[in-house]
C-alpha cells in the first residue's frame, strides 16, 4: 500500500538511481503519473515529457480497456476485447474517439521531446490490463531509443509478463495476485486534471 503517488514515486526513484547522471528522458502516461514523472525525474537529474496514448474502454465499462491507441493510429487490442462486446466497428469508433482526445491533448500540453538515442523511462502510477503501457512502450521503440525502460509500481503478475517483452528493462515495486484496480494499492489516489499536467510541464520549459 503506498501512501499515495509521491510516495510510490520516491519509492520509484530508488530504484532507478542507476540513471542518475545519464540525463534520462522521463516520460509520463497522462495524467495520473505526470506528477510521479516530475519527482523521478528531478531525483535523477533527467528531463520530463509525456507519452500520449489512450485505451480503448470497454463497451460495458469504460474503465476497462479493450485496447489502446498511439498518436500515429497504432492501436493493440486485448485479448479479451471480443469477449467483451468490442467488435471490430466498434474498436473504429473508438479509436477514433480517442485520438480526437490525443490530438486535444498534444495541442494542449506541447511538442514531444525527442527519445532518438535516449535513457527512456515511460512512468505509469500502475498497470491493470497494460494495455497504455504496451501502446506507449511500442510507440517509443519506433523511436530508436538507446535503452527503453518501465517503471510502475503496481502490476498483476501477468500483465508485467507481457508488458516486459517490450521493454530493456521493466521495474515494478509490486506484484499482487488479488489485483483489482490500480487505485486499491494507494491510501490517496486523487484524479489529476489538465490543468496540473500543463502546469507540471510548463515549469519544465522554464528549468
Amino acid at each position: 500500500m503506498f501512501a499515495d503517488r509521491e510516495d510510490a514515486a520516491r519509492l520509484l526513484a530508488e530504484k532507478l538511481v542507476e540513471f542518475r547522471g545519464k540525463h534520462p528522458l522521463v516520460l509520463a502516461i497522462p495524467r495520473g503519473a505526470v506528477p510521479m514523472a516530475k519527482i523521478i525525474a528531478a531525483s535523477l537529474e533527467g528531463e520530463l515529457d509525456v507519452v500520449l496514448v489512450r485505451k480503448l474502454r470497454s463497451p460495458y465499462n469504460p474503465e476497462f480497456a479493450v485496447g489502446s491507441v498511439d498518436e500515429t493510429g497504432w492501436c493493440y487490442v486485448a485479448g479479451h476485447a471480443y469477449g467483451e462486446g468490442a467488435g471490430p466497428a466498434y474498436i473504429e469508433r473508438e479509436k477514433a474517439l480517442q485520438m480526437a482526445v490525443l490530438a486535444n491533448r498534444r495541442s494542449r500540453y506541447g511538442p514531444s521531446i525527442d527519445p532518438q538515442g535516449r535513457i527512456v523511462i515511460v512512468v505509469d502510477d500502475g498497470l491493470a490490463t497494460g494495455s497504455t503501457m504496451i501502446s506507449a512502450l511500442h510507440s517509443l521503440r519506433a523511436k530508436k531509443p538507446g535503452k527503453l525502460v518501465c517503471a510502475v509500481p503496481v502490476s498483476p503478475p501477468d500483465t508485467l509478463e507481457k508488458v516486459q517483452a517490450l521493454a530493456d528493462r521493466t521495474i515494478c515495486l509490486d506484484t499482487p495476485k488479488n489485483f483489482q484496480a490500480v487505485g486499491q494499492f494507494y491510501k490517496s489516489f486523487p484524479q489529476i486534471e489538465d490543468e496540473e499536467v500543463i502546469r507540471l510541464l510548463h515549469e519544465k520549459q522554464l528549468s
